[in-house]
């Protein structure tokens, strides 16, 4: 079922434990911090429900990223609807429900990897699957611990009981990024955890109106908005990040995925499809919001008569380029799919380039950030406070006479630059330049999973080759 976005603004009416500034939210649909980006989720929903983009979306009534693939041509279907929910932002809402639809996909692919010597999830994992992809839910992840230091264990979520029909867990953890939009939350570990740390070796998902479930937000850049005009991207797609903690939250056992078991509890994201999936989505994504950034570039070179200057078109082409290296990364992760356990579980996105690609785009992004702020020069430091003073009646003609440009108007000039600055140089801008280095977690997350893809074995295999091939003795033709 393709629910609508209003059925889904309806479901997020549901009591929620969402706190800001030292308040309780009440409804995150009609609060000043959230709603504008709860309605543009929404309008994700109503693409894939009733538009021109619905068979694009959707496939036998789920959305596309739901679907198992089981070819190539799966795969590019399923980019294609990343694509659209993607360009919907500019690329600035990452965690969108696909995020994690892709990642119960990659579960779903390899089920058998649940079942372990100390808890059998495999069933539950299908039924996960199932039940997000029926429902159309939006289910978040908050999958990293918290860093305190020493002593920081006693922080992290764990099994504090157990009963006949669930666990008991408290604890916390980060970064819940698009948490308090969410239908559900899965709550897991990412990052390998000692070989003693059963007690933190669980997984689960839950509804995230779920008792004793809190979501401490940070700072929304949403509220602080002056207006659509003001704040064009920040106004409407903050998608928010949260602490989640909990609190003797009750988990019935259908809902637990692994459980004190170190291996699985890492290896559900790393050998499975999961954490491919999420790079085959974000890679898109990238691509998109390159293509954001450098059309901005374009635009405002354009309007400043600057365009035709050899030094613009040849930073213009640079970004063209970094563009045309981020489509290549998703193309050719398709094109380099690998099978999963021998076909039986359809195909992922080729690991070694899904690697690279979060190398790539950590390293890529800060680059492709300055080189647009480098060609904005000064413009945009002396905008008006507001598009008020734009509209007042003794103002307005003062700010259209200096502030516009040759064939550009005085409100056309600001809106183009207001955009650009918060794409590049406001919180929210630093806060994307931030997550994009960070996206996936740290770096050598990403740098240390690329030896393990294969990459390491034949590099080293090259360089071997023709280190044995001579030896002392050995002039010059022999």
């Amino acid at each position: 079922m393709i629910r609508s976005g209003r059925h889904y603004l309806d479901a997020l009416r549901d009591g929620r434990e969402v706190w800001l500034d030292g308040e309780r939210v009440k409804d995150v649909t009609s609060h000043p911090a959230f709603r504008n980006t709860a309605a543009s989720i929404a309008g994700l929903y109503d693409l894939a429900r009733d538009s021109a983009h619905s068979s694009v979306l959707t496939s036998d009534g789920v959305h596309r990223a739901y679907v198992v693939p089981r070819t190539q041509a799966d795969l590019v279907a399923r980019r294609a609807a990343y694509k659209v929910w993607a360009e919907a932002s500019y690329g600035f809402l990452g965690r969108t429900p696909d995020y994690m639809a892709s990642g119960a996909a990659g579960f779903a692919a390899l089920p058998g990897l649940f079942t372990t010597d100390s808890f059998d999830g495999a069933d539950n994992v299908l039924a996960y699957h199932r039940r997000l992809a029926e429902n159309d839910l939006y289910c978040a992840f908050t999958i990293t611990n918290p860093r305190s230091g020493t002593g920081s264990e006693d922080l992290l979520v764990k099994a504090v009981a157990e009963r006949d029909d669930g666990i008991v867990v408290s604890g916390a953890k980060t970064i819940g990024s698009g948490a308090v939009f969410s239908d559900e939350v899965i709550v897991g570990t990412i990052e390998p955890l000692a070989p003693d740390a059963v007690d933190q070796a669980l997984c689960f998902s839950l509804p995230t109106d779920t008792p004793g479930l809190k979501l401490v937000s940070r700072t929304s850049y949403e509220a602080q908005a002056r207006s659509t005009f003001d704040n064009p991207l920040s106004s409407r797609f903050d998608e928010n990040d949260a602490l989640l903690v909990c609190e003797d939250v009750f988990v019935p056992w259908e809902r637990v995925l692994t459980y004190r078991n170190v291996a699985a509890t890492a290896a559900m994201w790393w050998q499975t499809p999961a954490y491919v999936n999420f790079v085959h989505q974000a890679a898109t994504r990238f691509w998109t919001k390159l293509e954001f950034l450098t059309g901005l570039a374009i635009l405002v070179t354009r309007s400043s008569g600057t365009y035709e200057l050899p030094s613009v078109t040849q930073a213009v082409g640079r970004l063209l380029g970094m563009v045309a290296q981020a489509k290549a990364f998703v193309l050719a992760v398709e094109a380099d799919h690998e099978p999963v356990n021998g076909g039986a579980g359809g195909v992922m996105p080729g690991r070694e380039i899904s690697y690279a690609q979060r190398i790539m785009a950590g390293e890529l992004y800060p680059r492709a950030v300055q080189e647009v702020k480098g060609l904005l020069g000064g413009s945009v430091f002396q905008l008006p406070a507001s598009g008020d003073d734009l509209l007042h009646p003794e103002l307005g003609p003062v700010v259209e006479r200096y502030l516009r440009a040759p064939g550009t108007p005085a409100k056309d000039r600001v809106k183009l630059l207001k955009l650009a600055w918060d794409a590049l140089g406001s919180e929210f801008a630093a806060r994307h330049e931030q997550y994009e280095r960070f996206y996936h977690g740290a770096p050598h997350v990403s740098l240390t999973m690329q030896t393990w893809a294969g990459g390491a074995e034949n590099s080293e295999r090259l360089a071997r080759a023709c280190l044995d091939g001579y030896d002392l003795g050995g002039g010059v033709g022999t």
